[in-house]
């Protein structure tokens, strides 16, 4: 039935009328887009030769139809069929009728367009010389250029002969096919290629077009190629910078060719065109403000307001010529200097002193366009100064952030200018210079605020202006109100307002929207235009969620800041607030919306939220009496939803409308929000259970509770806190909250403490289901009962202090472990001193068989002596010297005591400091590595106590004839160095290059203290040591390579196995580099380090593998041109890892290992593919499609790149 069919439609396709035709060929395109069409060999070849034939139909209708009949056919028809449709179309286009030229060309598109089969590529290599064909072989050498292999030489050689050609549009062509062949050729053929470009470039006598067109091809083979292109930088740059400055005033083409050139080099080949980077901004620089045709004789310097109309009248005026094209130059221009400010970031501080004044003066630039490129590079330059300065605070002289902070007058200057132009388009652009300045710099523009404010106001205010500048305008404005003082704005807010307000009744919502976001300032003239301006927004049903979004966060700010002047406003503005919450939450509940409605809803409920808990933090005291119970009703549903950040927000709103408004909420209220809480005190969320133990906490201190309230806290939170404290997560915030509710249980009096901690002290004990409780269980349930004791009194905490101390003489294992804990706690907190001998009780635990109770007799031995230094202390270092066996516990005891110190600020006794040093230096060389750790610790802090007597004495002990000692004190300095700021910093700043340079040391312990110390200064304070990173880079990456004297065999009698004692130094110096590239990255050269140390460590063990893989990403994000050069070579180590597989009989730990491997190593592939330009890299090409060919590995890639 359907072949009769099929017989019936290409009859009517040969029929005389062209309607028939037309129909007849519509309803074949319908045929053949049904997937179960299928054609027998003879149908394949009717249905072949009739559409070959309708493609030469008299009616155009009729010939389109027929391209589009092919997309289907050659999915549907055999191979054979297709190679001969093309070779027929391929013959009619080199030797058919002019008219039917296009479509056969059209035609052949749309083929290659559709095949797949690898051997069908052959079929267009016999296109040549006609200008039609080069479109079509551009098409085929670029899909299928890597299948051509054997043709390369052939199509290269007819190529390059046609780039000489006097028909510029084959010319053009041609261009494009060698750039698309190109990525797919061999080495020799690529330098083969760019030879001949070179050598046509530079020869005499060539005609200025084929010097042009080979210019153009010079970029488009670096374009296409990517850092292939490197090695022949060297003949091609001096020829392009040649041909810049000697070409004729009127070859602006020439130039524009060359500069784009350029700038493809620049981005594709950062490491080859490195010795260029100062010729090439320097010609960049002189070509900005390249301009012949016209002299600016303005004064530069004129910023006279008087006569703004007639600047702009002048500036109307101004010289204009249609064959003027000198602005390519100057657009081109901008673009290299762009791309050099993006691929160089270690040249930001001469980029300052030599482009950045420029580009402010090129502000005056007369074409618009070139005006948006010289803003976006300007744009560069201030995103790049914040990539390269992300994090730092201080400024020194030579810091770009201190560079640009120099400019910012001149910058202003030139943006007033800039505002005060006709342009939409040069406004925007203005704003966003702007803009980005003050994300870069967020307090700079405090002197200047006064002279931009006219531009702001006339943004927002002049009816030519577009809602996009309006809303540029707008955020910048919150921007600056966000990043500077109050006070800045104090003379400019009656202007500043009024622009905003009329802002807030925009049509556009994203205006809207921007408006109500800049509002937040205190000044009373105002407070009724801005509450009418948002309440009309406000009671507004038919807007955008943003709008409204926005309107009620506003609302809410105003209220708790004008609450006070608003009077019988507050009294109608309150119930609307209310009254929308209230009828958005009936839909919901009787409509039972999607889940798109809901998540847009519950954006406005959070707003809501956050909109009380402002309005009750209010220091006013809002009267909230018409709404609180309406408002506490419905909050307390929010912690019903399932969107987290709605629960958190409802919490701490909660929270402070009880602080504030306890005395006006019913008892009832409290019962229903603690039979909420209970559902969220988790250890699967730690930071919604600390903000419900908080509010539970608040709920339990008002003195209005009811016994009711107290019930409910036992009967549905303290089970849910019990269960809690027995996680192994539980820590931080959580832990503290937890903490604080078993002390506001007692404070209450609702429990007895006698049942609490009966209670907590049950729940260490372990059980048939769950086993035994972790260890970091104990140390919570210890401060837990130390935080109970101490809110019970002192005759409780005394009663329970010797019954611990009873359980430590009847020696139970379990017991004994929890009871140490506990005194350790309770110690720390309060002195024990009138317990007599509990020091001798604790420390005959140090006899325990059982490491648990030697490390708790410890911990609870220093913790005690927190609570009486001068009795405990010297008992302790006494110990330390007479008890050689206890040494390793006694110092960690030690330890307690100093750590604890150092982190509540307090100071030892100056004979004490003396007695401890001596100790700990005496330990320095200790053979077992625990002890050393011990001691360089207690060091470390110690030193943040008393840095002057520390700093000196470790660093004398640098040029120790004892490895160990060396290894220690560079550890104790490690220690030593902590996130917040310390009187030890500028003590030690001069001295860190007495630490640090041990990394050249001759032994491996002291080389990788070194390099955990340099991470650590990283980390915690990169500033100290930028000034010494070019002398230790080079030393640092030398401890990632492997060093085959590090490596043994130790002979096991049936067989040998081989230690490499540095891996764990390589291990740690790749986390060190990790750690650089976040927080020194404009000191880190990647080029230098990527090969050959990262390029090894690909290569390396599973430890050091693992660091690599994640510099690799974060390289491929950060320094992507760094990564183009010779991402080639680091696609082989990746391809062995995700190929290797473990062997048959590996336990399950090494096939896990194994797995999280190639996880990582996926991970990495997945960075490197979101390198632009990485898709010229062929080995990357096969490795994607050697991955997408394995199931196993497709899955795991696709859900990384989806994380």
């Amino acid at each position: 039935m359907a072949n009769l069919q099929m017989t019936g439609i290409l009859e009517k396709m040969t029929g005389k009328d062209k309607d028939y035709r037309y129909m007849a060929t519509s309803d074949l395109l319908n045929e053949l887009n049904k997937e179960g069409f299928k054609a027998d060999s003879d149908l394949e070849i009717k249905l072949s030769n009739i559409i070959l034939q309708q493609l030469d139909d008299v009616a155009g209708d009729v010939s389109g139809l027929a391209v589009k009949c092919l997309a289907p056919l050659v999915k549907k028809v055999g191979e054979p069929r297709v190679v001969e449709m093309t070779n027929k179309l391929c013959e009619k286009l080199l030797n058919g009728k002019d008219q039917h030229r296009d479509i056969a060309s059209i035609a052949l598109k749309t083929i290659i367009s559709e095949i797949s089969t690898p051997s069908l590529a052959q079929s267009g290599t016999s296109t040549e010389i006609k200008c039609e064909c080069l479109d079509i072989l551009c098409d085929v050498l670029h899909k299928f250029g890597n299948l051509m292999a054997t043709d390369h030489e052939i199509l290269l050689n007819a190529l390059l002969s046609q780039l000489n050609s006097n028909q510029a549009s084959v010319r053009k062509k041609t261009v494009s096919c060698i750039a698309s062949l190109s990525s797919s050729l061999s080495d020799d053929l690529l330098a083969k290629t760019t030879i001949e470009v070179v050598r046509n470039v530079g020869s005499k006598g060539t005609k200025s077009e084929l010097i042009r067109t080979n210019i153009q091809m010079i970029g488009a083979l670096s374009r296409a190629v990517g850092y292939r292109f490197g090695p022949h930088l060297g003949d091609t740059v001096p020829v392009l910078i040649n041909y810049c400055t000697t070409a004729s005033e009127n070859d602006e083409e020439l130039r524009e060719y060359s500069l784009q050139a350029l700038e493809s080099f620049l981005l594709r080949c950062p490491r080859d065109i490195s010795s260029y980077c100062d010729e090439i901004l320097h010609l960049a620089l002189e070509y900005l403000s390249y301009d012949p045709n016209f002299t600016d004789n303005m004064e530069e310097d004129t910023d006279d307001e008087n006569h703004e109309e007639e600047e702009e009248d002048e500036s109307a005026n101004e010289y204009t010529d249609d064959e003027d094209v000198s602005w390519k130059v100057r657009r081109a221009a901008a673009k290299c200097l762009a791309a050099l400010i993006v691929s160089r970031p270690e040249m930001l501080c001469k980029l300052y002193e030599e482009a950045c004044p420029k580009l402010i003066d090129r502000s005056k630039e007369r074409e618009e366009n070139v005006k948006m490129d010289v803003f976006n590079t300007f744009i560069e330059l201030l995103r790049q100064t914040g990539n390269v300065t992300k994090g730092q605070t201080d400024m020194d002289e030579l810091s770009p952030r201190w560079l640009l902070k120099q400019e910012v007058p001149k910058i202003v200057k030139s943006i007033n200018r800039q505002l005060r132009e006709k342009s939409i388009k040069t406004k925007v652009g203005a704003f966003s210079v702007l803009k980005e300045l003050v994300v870069v710099l967020p307090d700079c523009l405090a002197d200047h605020i006064g002279t931009l404010i006219p531009g702001i106001e006339k943004a927002l205010n002049d009816k030519s202006s577009t809602s996009n500048l309006k809303i540029e305008a707008l955020i910048f404005t919150r921007l600056v109100l966000a990043s500077h003082s109050p006070s800045v704005f104090h003379p400019y807010i009656k202007d500043l307002s009024s622009p905003v307000l009329s802002a807030v009744g925009e049509r556009y919502y994203k205006v809207t929207a921007e408006a109500l976001r800049g509002f937040g300032f205190d000044f009373k003239p105002y407070v009724h235009p801005i509450y009418n301006a948002i309440m009309s927004r406000l009671t507004n049903q038919d807007q955008d969620q943003e709008v409204k979004e926005c309107a009620i966060t506003c609302m809410g700010l105003v209220i708790s800041t004008f609450g006070d002047n608003l009077g019988t406003e507050l009294h109608a503005c309150l119930p609307v607030l209310v009254d929308r919450m209230g009828n958005e939450i009936t839909r919901l509940t009787t409509v039972k919306v999607n889940n798109t409605w809901l998540h847009v809803k519950l954006g406005e409920f959070k707003g809501f939220s956050i909109a009380f808990a402002v309005i009750a933090g209010s220091p006013l005291r809002i009267d909230l009496s018409c709404v609180l119970e309406h408002v506490i009703a419905e909050l307390t549903g929010f912690l019903r939803k399932a969107n987290r950040a709605l629960r958190q927000a409802t919490l701490g709103t909660l929270n402070s409308l009880i602080v504030a408004y306890g005395d006006k909420i019913g008892p009832s209220a409290y019962e229903v929000i603690i039979v909420e809480l209970s559902t969220l005190i988790s250890d699967s969320d730690l930071h919604m259970t600390a903000l419900a133990l908080e509010l539970c906490c608040t709920l339990m201190a008002d003195k209005r509770s009811s016994r009711n309230v107290g019930s409910a806290v036992r009967n549905r939170v303290l089970p849910q806190a019990l269960t809690l404290i027995k996680s192994s997560l539980l820590q931080g915030q959580a832990l503290l909250a937890l903490q604080n509710f078993f002390a506001g249980l007692v404070y209450s009096e609702n429990t007895s403490f006698d049942a609490l901690l009966e209670s907590l002290l049950s729940s260490a004990k372990p059980s048939p289901q769950s086993g035994g409780v972790a260890k970091q269980a104990l140390y919570s349930i210890a401060q837990c009962v130390a935080v109970l004791c101490l809110a019970a009194g002192d005759q409780k905490c005394s009663s329970t202090v010797k019954m611990l101390t009873d359980i430590l003489k009847d020696d139970g294992t379990t017991n004994s472990h929890l009871a140490l804990l506990c005194l350790g706690e309770i110690g720390r907190r309060k002195d024990l001193s009138s317990h007599a001998h509990i020091e001798t009780i604790i420390i005959e635990s140090f006899q325990s068989p059982f490491e648990e109770i030697k490390s708790a007799a410890s911990y609870a031995l220093g913790n005690i002596a927190v609570g009486n230094l001068s009795k405990y202390l010297p008992f302790i270092l006494d110990q330390i010297d007479n008890q050689q066996k206890k040494q390793y516990l006694l110092l960690h005891s030690l330890k307690e005591v100093i750590v604890r110190q150092s982190v509540d600020k307090a100071e030892f006794q100056d004979s004490s400091v003396e007695k401890i040093l001596k100790l700990l230096f005496n330990h320095c060389e200790s053979e077992e590595e625990g002890v050393r750790n011990v001691v360089a610790e207690c060091l470390g802090k110690i030193a943040l106590i008393e840095p002057v007597k520390l700093i000196p004495a470790l660093k004398l002990r640098t040029t120790s004839p004892a490895a160990f000692t060396r290894a220690t004190v560079v550890i104790a300095v490690k220690y030593s160095i902590v996130e917040r700021p310390e009187k030890i910093d500028e003590i030690i700043y001069p001295e860190i290059a007495s630490f640090l340079m041990l990394i050249k040391d001759q032994d491996r312990h002291v080389r990788r203290a070194a390099v955990l110390a340099l991470s650590t200064f990283a980390h915690n304070k990169p500033n100290l040591i930028k000034g010494l990173l070019p002398e230790l880079l080079p030393l640092l990456y030398d401890q990632t390579t492997v060093k085959k004297e590090l490596i043994r065999t130790v002979d096991l009698g049936p067989f040998k196995h081989i230690v490499d004692d540095g891996l764990e130094l390589r291990k740690a110096a790749f986390e060190c580099v990790d750690t650089l590239l976040d927080s020194c990255l404009d000191q880190v050269n990647p080029s230098s380090f990527i090969v050959p140390y990262l390029k090894s460590g690909l290569d390396d063990h599973y430890d050091v593998k693992m660091p690599c893989h994640l510099i690799l990403s974060k390289l491929a994000d950060k320094c992507p041109s760094a990564v183009l050069p010779v991402l080639d070579s680091l696609v082989d180590p990746l391809q062995k890892t995700i190929n290797f597989k473990p062997k048959q009989d590996a336990v399950k730990q090494e096939v896990d290992r194994n797995e999280d491997m190639i996880r990582s190593a996926l991970r990495a592939i997945a960075s490197l593919n979101r390198i632009s330009g990485g898709d010229s890299s062929m080995k990357l090409k096969n490795l994607m499609s050697e991955i997408s060919k394995c199931p196993t590995l497709w899955d795991k890639y696709y859900s990384i790149r989806n994380e």
